[in-house]
């Protein structure tokens, strides 16, 4: 039902004349004689023109150049968190039906935004990386290192950052040279989560021995339901567990961690 609504809204907005709208046919104003005058302008508008023809290109040069619809940005956007919350579930590999079953569109829309899977899970990971980048970001204006860190962390699980870590790990580096935007959006986070970290080392709030890849991975682990374990089941708990987590991540260490630290670039590495 919204691709049609995209499509029967496009199709009537170039179908309807300047001027329709209002029940007035296009050129008349008010007064006879103003209208008489009126229409004959435009005959020879059109004649000098070459017809309705090159009002029209205009129209749709401009159109094209305008903002998205508000439909067509919402349709997006709930492909883009269905999406999201099938890999979340279910791992990387959903299917454009599914998607589009869970986001309420039909095929035809998801395929108006995103010309295969593949670019539609490009535009998942990069979405995601940006929004907990920006979770990152707004948590290091807050104060206190470890409550900051502790803040970033459940809204990351609330986003199912997590969960997106191994979307691209097959081809990641692949994936980066030919989409710099997803490059850099990986960089962003990186860059954020490891400025928490080192802030709530350096006031001594979190123990020596622990990396972003370690955060991450836990992260990963929160965010996918266990199997045969439902989504709604997960989210109940998973603030709980997270926190118990948060909490083992607190200086002074009780004991030392088995192995080294996890970097986040060990995450990507199979």
């Amino acid at each position: 039902m919204l691709a049609m609504t995209e499509d029967m809204t496009e199709g009537a907005t170039r179908g309807v004349p300047h001027g329709a709208a209002n029940g007035a046919p296009q050129g008349a104003t008010s007064g006879a004689a103003e209208g008489t005058r009126g229409v004959a302008a435009d005959d020879a508008a059109r004649s000098r023109t070459g017809g309705a023809g090159a009002s029209c290109e205009a129209g749709c040069a401009g159109k094209k150049a305008g903002r998205p619809r508000a439909d067509a940005v919402r349709n997006r956007e709930r492909i883009i968190d269905a999406a999201r919350e099938m890999a979340a579930e279910h791992g990387a590999e959903v299917s454009i039906d599914e998607v589009a079953r869970r986001a309420g569109v039909g095929n035809a829309t998801v395929y108006r935004h995103f010309h295969d899977r593949s670019a539609l899970v490009r535009e998942v990971v990069r979405s995601v990386m940006d929004r907990t980048a920006g979770r990152a970001e707004e948590a290091l204006t807050l104060s206190g290192p470890f409550d900051a860190l502790c803040a970033f962390a459940h809204g990351a699980v609330e986003d199912r950052a997590g969960a997106m870590c191994g979307m691209l790990s097959a081809n990641a580096d692949e994936a980066e040279r030919e989409h710099p935007d997803l490059r850099a959006a990986r960089t962003r986070l990186e860059a954020g989560v490891e400025a928490l970290l080192g802030r709530a080392r350096e006031a001594g709030e979190l123990r020596p021995d622990v990396g972003g890849g370690d955060l991450m991975f836990v992260l990963s682990q929160l965010a996918r339901p266990l199997p045969g374990c439902t989504a709604a089941l997960n989210d109940r708990y998973v603030h709980r567990h997270l926190q118990l987590f948060l909490e083992g991540l607190r200086a002074p260490a009780r004991s030392p961690l088995p192995g080294s630290a996890a970097t986040l670039e060990a995450l990507r590495t199979p």
